[in-house]
Formats: structure tokens, C-alpha cells, sequence
């Protein structure tokens, strides 16, 4: 049984009920706005449809696919599990537990360019993994963002066809394209709202909310070599090094358009002595 919900809707190319400001620093690393959508998300579920959580079918809370670096979508999905499991602590209930659907591929490609159909051939090339008989039987409640295209939600019960799970699937989002008329691209007018240059970037990695993920790390990795330099003299060592590591866990260094950044990072730290 598949139900969805999402906190706002879109109906206007601009007339919005939630800050894209807000919206691109969450995409880019503000974990501040994670924990304030979350919030807003939560409240706002549970004014409406709080009965959905009736019952003491267990909960299972997954973000989108990833393979080593999470998305914004999982600081989201672990801020929401802090409030969904102290509403269940107040019914005596057991928490959630978090789960994970893991991905084997990544690709440089920006998601938030393509249509529906491009978004799908691109996903079918990967390949997924995900518990079967962890999920069997549980109420699986899906966080993402934002929905545009619906890719998101095709791939998952794509998945749990392929894998045969059988449970109640909940699909929620902090915003909803609901006007089929926009373009797709709308995705990226929230995207890079706020952050627009190597400098929106080196201001929100200073900031102390900030914590890398998935798209940050490409955007990184992508620089020409100059703004990369721009990049490196404005923010920690520690961050850059940090950068590398997740660089690697995600195979980052086998796509060649990552090759002369990842490089440059691998020569500060023999520079170093690592």
C-alpha cells in the first residue's frame, strides 16, 4: 500500500511557501535547515494524518539512495526520526529504526537539468540494495526533498518490486511540484537560489552548521582548477582532507572529470607527510 505526503506544494514559478534561500544553503550543507525542515515536516504530517502512525507496525525511516556520501535528503530523514521517535516515546511505542537504500554508481550528471525520462534512463543504470527481509511486513516511510518528476518514487517501487517486499510504503517530501506545466529545471531555480559561485560555497563550508554531502562534494570536485585553489585558501585543511576521504569512499577518483581536483588533493596530503 503506497500513500504519499508532502509539506508544500508547488503551483507557480514564483509563488512559493517555503524560502528557496532556505532551500539551496540545505542542498549545499547547512544542516540548520535540515533540522528546521524536519521540524516543519514532521509537525505538519502529523497534523493531518498522525493516525497513519496507529498500530504497533514497526517503522522503518529511509533517505534517498546513496552510496557513501549521503544526500541532503538523509539529514533531513534523521532529523524527522528525532521528532517521529519522541512522539512515539509519548505513545509508549517502540522508535523507528533507519535504514538505507544503497546505490553501486554515481554519475556527474545534475539531476536537476533533466526531464522525467532522462532522469530514468540515468537511474536504470544503477543498481540497488536494500534489506528485503529488514523491511517485510514494516511500515517504510521514504524522505526526500523534493519531488519534481516523480523519478524518485518510480526507482524506489521499482525496488521493492524487484526485491518483493511486501509492507506499507509512505513516501513523504518537505515540497511537491504539483503544476505539471513548469519545467523540470524549476528543481535547479531552488537549487542554486543562494549558492551560485565558489564564493556562496566557501561561505556556507564556514559555517557551523555545515557537514558535506553528496552534491557539495561533486560541485567541489568539478571546480576548474583556479576557483578550486580559490576554494582550498578559504576554507580548513581538515575540511579539504575530509573532502579527499569521502572523494574515494564514493570512487570519485575513477571518473575523469574528478581526476585533476582529486590529484591536487592527494598532493597536499603527501606534501603533508600522510
Amino acid at each position: 500500500m503506497n500513500k504519499r505526503y508532502s509539506l508544500h506544494h508547488i503551483h507557480s514559478a514564483d509563488e512559493f511557501t517555503f524560502s528557496p534561500e532556505e532551500y539551496s544553503y540545505f542542498k549545499y550543507g547547512d544542516k540548520t535547515y535540515a533540522e528546521k525542515f524536519a521540524k516543519e515536516l514532521f509537525d505538519g504530517f502529523i497534523s493531518q494524518h498522525a493516525g497513519l502512525l496507529d498500530g504497533e507496525k514497526e517503522i522503518v525511516v529511509l533517505p534517498s539512495p546513496y552510496m557513501a556520501i549521503p544526500t541532503a535528503s538523509n539529514f533531513l530523514c534523521f532529523y524527522f526520526k528525532k521528532h517521529l521517535d519522541f512522539y512515539l516515546f509519548k505513545k509508549g511505542r517502540k522508535s523507528s529504526t533507519l535504514s538505507k537504500i544503497n546505490r553501486n554508481h554515481t554519475y556527474t550528471t545534475d539531476y536537476g537539468n533533466l526531464s522525467f525520462e532522462d532522469r530514468k534512463n540515468l537511474i536504470s543504470n544503477d543498481t540497488y540494495y536494500l534489506d528485503k527481509d529488514f523491511l517485510r511486513g514494516k511500515l517504510c516511510i521514504f524522505i526526500d526533498d523534493i519531488k519534481i518528476t516523480g523519478s524518485h518514487e518510480y526507482t524506489v517501487n521499482k525496488i521493492l518490486e524487484q526485491y518483493n517486499v511486501e509492507g506499507e510504503f509512505l513516501f513523504m517530501y518537505y515540497a511537491e511540484l504539483m503544476n505539471f506545466d513548469l519545467d523540470p529545471k524549476i528543481e535547479n531555480f531552488f537549487n542554486y537560489y543562494a549558492v551560485k559561485s565558489v564564493e556562496h560555497i566557501a561561505e556556507v563550508m564556514i559555517k557551523p552548521g555545515f557537514q558535506f554531502n553528496t552534491r557539495i562534494v561533486k560541485y567541489i570536485l568539478g571546480l576548474e582548477s583556479g576557483k578550486f585553489e580559490y576554494l582550498s585558501s578559504k576554507v580548513t585543511k581538515e575540511q579539504m582532507d575530509l573532502l579527499l576521504e569521502l572523494a574515494i569512499s564514493n570512487n570519485y577518483h575513477l571518473i575523469k572529470e574528478y581526476e585533476n581536483n582529486i590529484n591536487t588533493l592527494t598532493q597536499t596530503e603527501l606534501y603533508y607527510g600522510y
